[in-house]
This record gives C-alpha cells, sequence and structure tokens, in this order.
C-alpha cells in the first residue's frame, strides 16, 4: 500500500526485509518476546500440594528431553528466568510436551536436511543454532494464557484449521486438525498428534498434553513459499506462484515486521499515549497478506495445457481471450499495475493476513450469540478490503444460507424492499432468499452473483498453505473484478468498520475480539507512524479500544477513540464504479464524547472542510453534556419505530434531511441479543459527505478537535459509503438493515 505522508524517524529497509535461516530467525524472533520481566516472581508461586505443569514434567520419564530444554531455555533476552521457571510459577498455561521419541525424530530431520552433521544435540554446528532449535522446540510447545485463558481440549478450537485465540510463546498461532475417521484423533498443526491416553492432565497452573512430535511451524515467508512453488512444482498452486512472481510481488510478500520499530520499541525510543487512560504499546509492526488461488488442475482445463507449458504469457493470453480488463496492456511488462496480468494477479492478492476463520468478523450480529459455539449464524456477515495492486474491493461474505465464506456474493435478501416489502406480507429478516441479483454488465459465469465459495480445506494437494505472514486459500472459480461485480458492489451499501480498512489492526492481532482474553486500550505514538494509512500529528492521543467484557453499542464490538489536541488524516478505500456516493460516519453518543471538524478531498495536504463540525454529544432525542443530560434538546428528529413502515420511511426522510440516520438494524449492544441498536436514540450514522467519486482517484478524511476540552473523545466505529442509486431508487429504496 502506498504512504501519503513521512514519518518523523525513516523506515530502514522497510520493502525490503530479506529471509533468515531457519534457526537464525528464530533466535531473533526469541530476542524480543513479549511480556517478560526479568525475574520471575517466586513469590506468587502456588504452594498446594497439587501438581504444577513443572512438577508433573518432572515426573514423566518419557518428557525427559523436553524437561531439560525448558530448564536451559530463558524466557526472553531480557530475563535470566527460565521457561521452566515460568512452569512452576502462578499462571494459566497450556503445555504441549512433546516426548522423547517426538524429539529424536525432530533431530533426525534436521539431520535429513543438513542442520546438523549428527541426530544429537552435540551435532550442531555452533551454540547459537543449537540454542534456536531448542528455542524452536520451547517457544512452540507453549501458550500462556495470562490471567484467563488455558486449553484443554474441549476448549480447542471447534472447526478444522481454525486457531488458538492466544498465540504460543513463538508469537505464533497454532492450530487444530482432527481425524475424518476418529474425532478424537487430534493434531497440532497438522503435525503433531496428541497422545490419545495422556491428554487434558490439569495441573494447578495450566493443562498438559502430550505430543508425539515437536510443533516447529516453517519461518518460509509467503515469498519463499511461492518460489518453491515455482521451482519444484511440489503444491497445486504452481502457476498462480509464476504469475505473483512474474508481477513483481515477491519483495513484497518476503516482508514479515518492520524492523525499525523493533529498534524503536526495545529502546524505548516510543511510547504509547497515557493520558487519560493507560494503554499498551504494541510491542511490533507486523506485515501480513492473504492470496487466494486457482489450483493447477484448473489452469490445465482452462488453457488445455500442463502445468509445465503454462507460463505469465499464456495466462494473459488465455484472460484477454475471457475479455477481462479489456482496457489493460497485453505486453511483457507484469509489473506495470495498467498489465492485464498485473490487474488479474493483484485482485487475488490482500495485504492482510487472514486464516480461513478471519476473512468475516462474527460477533454481535442481530440474534446470534458469539458465546453459543453451536449456534447457527443468523444474517448475514460481510467484509470490503482494498485489494494490492491498483485498488479495487473485494467482498467477504458469509450467512447461515450460504454454508461456508464467499467471494463477491450477491445475493436478493429478505429485506423489506422489492419482493420482500411489507405490501408482499414477506418477512424482514435480512436473511438471504434463495435468490440472486441479475447480471449487471460483463460477467465470467451466469452464476457470478452467487459468489465463489472459499472453502476450509486442510487435508491434500489443494489445502490452505499458511506462511509465517500470510495464508494462501484455494479457489476452484475464476476470480477476477468484472464489469458485473464493479456493478454489484455499487448497488451494495458498503459499510466498513475502521479497523478493517487499516491491514495493521489485522496483521497485529488487534483487530478481532476472538483475540483478546482481557479488556484494555491499544496506545499508537505520534513521533513514528504505526499505520501506513493514517498520518497522526502531534498532540493526538491515538487508541484502539478491544471491548472485551464489554456490551459496547458498536459494530463488531470494538472502536477507535480520540482525544487531545487531536488532528490526523486517513487514507479511505476505493469506491467500486464512478457516481454520487454519500459516506456515513457511525456514532455512538454519550456525554464524554466531544466535537470534530471533518475534512474530506483528493489532497491529504488541503482538503476543505465538510459543513458544520460533528458533535458526538448529540443523540436522536437529547443531548448528552458532562454537566448533564438535556432532554429533547436534539435537532436529529429521531422517533422511535412502529408497526407502520410507511411512518417509520416518514421519519427516516426527515432524519436524512437533517443529516442523520438511524443505526443500521443489523447489530446488537452486546451479543446474543434480539434487541437491534436501530432501536437506540444514541447510536447514529452521520451522513458527512456527499460527493461524485471515482474509483481511480484517492480520498481522505481528517478530523480535527474543535473543543478546548483536550479529554473530550472523538469516537470511530465505522464507515458506510451508499451510492446514489441505492439511497435515491425510485422504485426500491434503502432498506433498514
Amino acid at each position: 500500500m502506498s504512504h501519503f505522508f513521512t514519518p518523523l524517524y525513516p523506515r530502514m529497509n522497510r520493502f525490503s526485509i530479506s529471509c533468515l535461516s531457519h534457526f537464525l530467525c528464530v533466535s531473533f524472533i526469541a530476542f524480543v518476546l513479549l511480556s517478560c520481566t526479568e525475574e520471575i516472581d517466586t513469590s506468587n508461586r502456588y504452594t498446594f500440594e497439587e501438581e504444577t505443569v513443572a512438577s508433573y514434567l518432572e515426573k514423566q520419564p518419557q518428557l525427559s528431553q523436553y524437561v531439560d530444554l525448558l530448564k536451559q531455555t530463558p524466557i526472553s533476552s531480557r530475563s535470566t528466568s527460565s521457561v521452566w521457571q515460568l512452569m512452576a510459577a502462578r499462571g494459566h498455561f497450556t503445555c504441549f510436551a512433546p516426548t522423547n521419541d517426538a524429539i529424536q525424530l525432530y533431530l533426525d530431520t534436521l539431520q535429513r536436511k543438513g542442520i546438523i552433521s549428527t541426530a544429537s544435540w552435540d551435532g550442531f554446528p555452533s551454540e547459537r543454532s543449537r540454542d534456536s532449535i531448542r528455542d524452536v522446540i520451547v517457544y512452540n510447545s507453549i501458550i500462556d494464557g495470562g490471567n484467563t485463558t488455558v486449553y484443554s481440549t474441549s476448549e480447542f478450537p471447534a472447526t478444522d484449521r481454525s486457531e488458538f485465540v492466544v498465540a504460543n510463546m513463538n508469537e505464533r498461532k497454532l492450530y487444530v486438525t482432527r481425524s475424518t475417521i476418529n474425532p478424537d484423533s487430534i493434531f497440532i498443526n497438522g503435525e503433531a498428534p496428541l497422545d490419545m491416553k495422556q491428554r487434558d492432565i490439569e495441573a494447578i497452573n495450566g493443562y498438559v498434553h502430550h505430543v508425539h512430535a515437536v510443533i516447529a511451524p516453517s519461518n518460509d515467508t509467503m515469498r519463499d513459499i511461492l518460489e518453491e512453488c515455482e521451482q519444484k512444482g511440489q503444491t497445486q498452486f504452481t502457476v498462480m506462484a509464476r504469475l505473483i512472481l512474474a508481477c513483481g510481488l515477491g519483495d513484497t510478500l518476503s516482508r514479515t515486521r518492520d524492523e525499525y520499530w523493533e529498534t524503536l520499541y526495545l529502546t524505548d525510543a516510543i511510547e504509547a499515549p497515557q493520558s487519560p487512560r493507560a494503554s499498551r504499546l504494541p510491542e511490533h509492526r507486523k506485515y501480513g497478506f492473504t492470496v487466494f488461488a486457482e489450483p493447477d488442475r484448473l489452469w490445465e482445463e482452462w488453457t488445455g495445457k500442463p502445468v509445465a507449458e503454462i507460463t505469465p504469457a499464456v495466462v494473459q493470453d488465455y484472460l484477454a481471450t475471457l475479455g477481462i480488463y479489456p482496457d489493460a496492456t497485453t505486453g511483457t511488462d507484469y509489473e506495470s499495475e495498467d498489465n492485464l496480468l498485473n490487474l488479474f494477479v493483484t485482485y487475488h492478492v490482500l495485504p492482510f493476513k487472514m486464516a480461513h476463520d478471519r476473512l468475516v468478523v462474527h460477533w454481535n450480529e442481530l440474534g446470534w450469540n458469539v458465546e453459543a459455539k453451536s449456534q447457527a449464524y443468523t444474517i448475514p456477515v460481510y467484509e470490503y478490503f482494498t485489494t494490492m495492486g491498483r485498488r479495487r474491493l473485494l467482498k467477504t461474505f458469509e450467512s447461515f444460507e450460504s454454508k461456508g465464506i464467499y467471494l463477491n456474493r450477491f445475493p436478493i435478501l429478505r429485506n423489506g424492499r422489492g419482493a420482500f416489502s411489507p405490501e408482499q406480507r414477506n418477512i424482514n429478516d435480512n436473511r438471504e432468499s434463495g435468490q440472486f441479483r441479475t447480471l449487471s454488465g460483463k460477467a465470467l459465469v451466469q452464476n457470478e452473483n452467487e459468489g465463489i465459495p472459499v472453502p476450509s480445506i486442510s487435508e491434500g494437494d489443494e489445502a490452505t498453505i499458511s506462511a509465517v505472514n500470510g495464508y494462501i486459500h484455494p479457489i476452484h472459480q475464476l476470480l477476477a473484478y468484472t464489469e458485473n461485480i464493479t456493478n454489484q458492489l455499487q448497488r451494495d451499501r458498503i459499510r466498513i468498520d475502521f479497523c478493517a480498512m487499516f491491514p495493521e489492526f489485522t496483521n497485529n492481532d488487534q483487530r478481532d475480539l476472538r483475540d483478546y482474553t482481557e479488556s484494555f486500550y491499544w496506545g499508537y505514538p505520534n513521533n513514528y507512524s504505526y499505520f501506513d494509512d493514517i498520518d497522526i500529528k502531534e498532540g493526538c492521543r491515538f487508541y484502539f479500544l478491544t471491548g472485551y467484557g464489554y456490551s459496547w453499542r458498536n459494530y463488531q464490538g470494538t472502536e477507535l477513540n480520540i482525544t487531545g489536541r487531536y488532528e490526523f488524516t486517513m487514507k479511505l478505500p476505493p469506491v467500486p464504479k464512478a457516481g454520487h456516493y454519500e459516506i456515513r460516519y457511525g456514532v455512538q453518543v454519550v456525554s464524554n464524547r466531544g466535537m470534530c471538524q471533518i475534512y474530506f478531498g483528493e489532497d491529504p495536504n488541503n482538503l476543505p472542510a465538510m459543513d458544520i463540525p460533528l458533535d458526538m454529544r448529540m443523540a436522536g432525542k437529547n443531548l448528552y453534556l458532562k454537566s448533564g443530560t438535556i432532554s429533547g434538546a436534539s435537532t436529529v428528529g429521531w422517533q422511535e419505530d412502529t408497526d407502520d413502515p410507511e411512518a417509520n420511511d416518514v421519519v427516516d426522510k426527515q432524519m436524512r434531511a437533517n443529516g442523520f440516520m438511524k443505526s443500521p438494524n443489523c447489530f446488537t449492544q452486546g451479543h446474543g441479543s434480539s434487541t437491534s441498536c436501530r432501536t437506540d436514540e444514541q447510536v447514529l450514522r452521520r451522513i458527512i459527505v456527499s460527493q461524485y467519486m471515482y474509483p481511480e482517484k484517492t480520498y481522505y478524511l481528517k478530523f480535527k478537535n474543535v473543543l478546548e476540552a483536550e479529554t473530550a473523545e472523538c469516537f470511530m466505529d465505522y464507515l458506510e459509503w451508499c451510492s446514489k442509486e441505492v439511497y435515491d431508487n425510485p422504485v426500491e429504496g434503502e432498506d433498514i438493515w
């Protein structure tokens, strides 16, 4: 993604991080492990007669090698305490303990790869390399659940390849697979089987599970994997690997993290804002990627050639015959964003690292309870992401009816409009109707609006591939940004959570509430940019509030919250097609909010103001001030819905004339509720922009505090882009969802 500002500290080789060797990479990761003190506080140890994880392990002769490694491994470079001491202390630990045989098998593998000379701890070429492999075994085997989280098998992720919420001590998220023949046969990361009997061993500070293989996630980057696919053809994504590398994405896909941020963090050269609330500074600034890839067998079918003969030129010729991207160039400069192959390939790549179960976010949609694991999904949930290369929108979608995740799916919903309007006496629950929109413009297939399924495949040649910085998900239809797709996206009301607009939240496990076991605030400095596409000025205290454990009236549960003499500018996602759009701003009104002036335009350094300042204290009926609530002082015109849809429409039109809308009907306070936030006069949408926009142009929003009170909050939840074809449609008006 491009940058529109220059931070105070220069970035050091930000886009050219080289791929380190296996054990040097692990060694460096170990150097910067999170959340450790100089010494373990032994005064907090349990003194009961029951076993700790450490005392249990020490009594198991088949785990003796693992115990020795725990005693030799420091918690991090900042600590003189060993991981063994950590396992004897108070806490919530999940320990996947490899047996002696498993460790020996791992050493045998290292010998076959030529990393060590003999399959023993004496076979390493240096002490540093031996310590690195020791760290691999130990750090990957333990999940430190902090104050709350520990995993027995009954609490493992329920679906294949779903990740544990908490990362291990190597800052990698492990995943679970189960045998289709015997559900009790469980594998960690698809490689380490749990012992059928020695599992769920409960200690007073956690659980122990014996495993029969060392858990050692690969440190290969996306580029490493693609290069191996291209050179050796060992997976079923050889063709896509060739195409991606031909388009010049290799260097980008090798990035794992911002090393200059690491230096600043370790030297305390940056700090999180602490006033008026304490917050955590992110330890890392990681990069991540997601690739959707058509497998080789389909390319062979489409081109009529074997994989060995399918070159970038062959694919480009094939795409040209389909009429995809008709205005693109068709030369051999595949790295040009105007090139046909480049346009095709980059639409498959997102700068977000997302496992399959993170492609959409289920949290507080109407009628669904995230805590009821077996409950079926209710209304559709969707996301809109900005792709790499030429900036375009890619939609992910999941509903009860879809039975899985899809790309660019456009069903007709039972939304109270058209065939499902009140006059037709049909249900209005926003569920899929079983029908899909008619095509509008050139499409690749007749059923294009049904979308492309993204299957969760954990085994076989076409399984999802995991890298240290991303995922490759198989798809079994040709993915392209067709004329029909752009027209359908324009017919969508494009609602995007603020956190989904910026990859840093996703790539650093900050966005999704499922990644938390406690509630706290993230804080971001102004003297070095954490975000590529947010320019935070001095005096701005910029926070992300996880919302964990709270029932906030927020779309997807989280929020951005900014205080101080704030001024910050954001780059916006693109619109799908030229036309007149409204941009709406989701607001949840409380008395500690403030007022901000909003600016919008194409030049981030010279943005015109939009209308009057946004007062985040003004609700639908009342004005909420710190000095007290002034009843009836609002000019918004909000009235509670009645059983008369026409009367409700009249209220909605009057509110729109005042620049406001009620909350969407799709989300609730907290989760599991059947009461929509539309019924709450403190949850609104403010129309902040109404202009003609173009997909090839880049737009920005700036927010600036207009109050003297530096503690007054700028609350940020989500934005909506809504085209005139939707909000001013004379045949089928905009729905309440």
